[in-house]
């Protein structure tokens, strides 16, 4: 929409030089001498010319150097186009000058999808943008992300469109940022269209950060989920429906995780209560994988634009740590792109085994995990603790499928961050499914998280009261693999007992399957029968056994 004549769309925004320069080297307006280029994030990035508002604001130079300012509700509108070719660019930076004066930002963009050969990715491009504080990796410019989740956007100092933080906007450079994350052969051609409407700033935006304390049961086994999204990102559910689904789903407590954004946090004081902590955190989602950021400070926000060549993730993980937050791979094994988990687990404090409806991809995650507490064994170094989120993002997806069941010294943020990150905590798919584990030899007991040490050849019980999970499989695995199963009866209930000894077992973990869905065994491999177990309805993490010295 334009008023009083203040509109111009067409590229040659860009000016002149950088239009005639882009024609001679044959590429759409907008690159030219401003080209390809390195971030500061260290990944490939483009800077597009300037887009300049200051001669529609008024005058030679425009409100932002001293000329008259439009009247109030003025809107200018300004258009960029251009193409991106394969393998451009990660992120695609286009400055806009704001002139004084501006009440309001309006962004709006689209791009090509042209039909492409089976197997071949198609054009798919977020967008965000930085204001006049600029893009520096970990800066202070960042307004907001919405990935290709929305085509348009509005920021002012009152409100926001979900995902973008409401503010002043300010004069100077801002950059709209593009991120081409998929490029079909032929190229993208984009369209950017930015509108500023003029005016006095409304009030300001006053956050409502939720509390980071509720009414516990002291030192107890909570249950929350650490994996969900709203509208602020690319869910579908606002937060007032993702908390109803965490109190319908019996949960104490939650996280937002709201992909590359903050935006969420300054709305969940509303809805959290003394029957629910509601937690902040972000989904960094890079293109390497995504990793979750838990137990941030409201507000805190962590930047994504790095891939594992980079060498960027220590830096991020070590700022969470320094809040007093987790980080957590998440998901390792999806197989979207740029979802596989690349940087290794050295700075993870967990890792996310079980995401959603159990799938192969959790097989594999719980398998490399697995792996992994042999490996701490051997090193004598710390182990990784196993947790399990619904990354629920609308319906049908299930708020709490699966979820952790933490025990901490209270319900409240620091005492979960720390039950998570000492491994207290097994993984359930709902409130229907209890259970107990632990090992126990020479009159002391260990549980989920701890340690046992005994002579070696001192025998150790291992006992797992379970609930919930009719017809299930009991699943007992050392660090020799599976060492015994059992059947529950109907009625889902049963305890099962088993005896090692510290020099035959270095850890022991539980796992509680479902029948097969129709009833059939699963493939075994040829040295063994088929596998008798399904989808996972609970998983511990372990109890380990240290044989005595001396």
């Amino acid at each position: 929409m334009c008023l009083d004549g203040y509109c111009e769309h067409n590229a040659e925004e860009l000016g002149a030089d950088a239009a005639d320069a882009a024609a001679a080297a044959g590429k759409a307006p907008g690159v030219g001498r401003r080209g390809l280029l390195m971030a500061a994030a260290g990944a490939a990035a483009i800077t597009l010319a300037p887009v300049s508002f200051a001669s529609a604001a008024g005058g030679s130079s425009g409100s932002a150097s001293g000329g008259a300012t439009p009247p109030s509700g003025t809107q200018v509108t300004k258009t960029v186009t251009g193409h991106l070719d394969t393998g451009a660019a990660d992120f695609v930076y286009l400055p806009v000058e704001i002139p004084q004066g501006v009440q309001k930002i309006s962004v709006a963009y689209a791009y090509d999808k042209p039909g492409v050969p089976a197997g071949t990715p198609g054009n798919s491009c977020d967008i965000g943008v930085f204001d006049q504080r600029g893009t520096k990796l970990d800066g202070q410019g960042f307004r907001g992300w919405s990935g290709g989740f929305r085509t348009s956007f509005e920021i002012s100092n009152s409100e926001a469109t979900p995902g973008y933080l409401p503010g002043p906007v300010s004069a100077g450079t801002w950059n709209i940022v593009l991120g081409p994350y998929q490029v079909a052969p032929q190229g993208m051609n984009y369209r950017v269209t930015v509108t500023l409407t003029y005016g006095e700033p409304g009030p300001r935006f006053v956050p409502d950060y939720p509390p980071q304390r509720a009414k516990g049961r002291g030192r107890a086994w909570y249950r929350g989920d650490c994996h969900l999204h709203t509208v602020y990102s690319d869910g579908k559910r606002l937060p007032s429906e993702v908390a109803a689904g965490a109190r319908a789903a019996g949960l104490d407590f939650m996280v937002s995780t709201d992909h590359n954004t903050t935006s969420s946090h300054g709305v969940w004081g509303q809805y959290a209560g003394q029957d629910l902590l509601i937690i902040t955190g972000e989904e960094i989602t890079t293109r390497n994988g995504h990793w979750l950021a838990l137990g941030l400070p409201a507000g805190d926000w962590i930047d994504w634009r790095y891939r594992s060549r980079d060498d960027a993730f220590d830096r991020f993980a070590r700022k969470v740590h320094r809040a007093g937050g987790l980080v957590v791979p998440a998901h390792p094994y999806c197989p979207y792109v740029a979802c596989q988990w690349k940087f290794g687990y050295d700075s993870a404090d967990a890792v996310e085994v079980w995401n959603g409806p159990w799938t192969y991809d959790d097989e594999s995650a719980v398998d490399t995990w697995d792996a992994k507490l042999g490996e701490a064994v051997r090193s004598g170094g710390p182990w990784l603790p196993a947790m399990g989120n619904s990354d629920a993002h609308s319906e049908p997806q299930v708020i709490g499928l699966p979820h952790n069941v933490v025990l901490a010294e209270d319900l409240a943020t620091d005492s979960l961050m720390d039950g998570i990150r000492a491994g207290r905590n097994w993984i359930a798919e709902s409130s229907a499914v209890e259970l107990t584990f632990t090992v126990t030899g020479g009159g002391r007991q260990a549980g989920i998280g701890e340690r046992l040490t005994l002579p070696a050849d001192a025998p150790v019980d291992v006992r797992l009261d379970v609930a919930g999970v009719p017809n299930g499989t009991v699943r007992f695995i050392t660090d020799e693999g599976q060492m015994h199963q059992e059947s529950l009866p109907a009625s889902g209930s049963g305890t099962v007992v088993w005896r090692t000894t510290t020099s035959l077992a270095a850890y022991v973990r539980a796992e509680v399957r479902h029948p097969m869905a129709d009833g059939t065994p699963g493939k075994g491999n040829t040295m063994g029968p088929a596998l008798v177990w399904g989808p996972m309805a609970a998983l511990t993490n372990p109890v380990f056994l240290v044989p005595a010295k001396g």
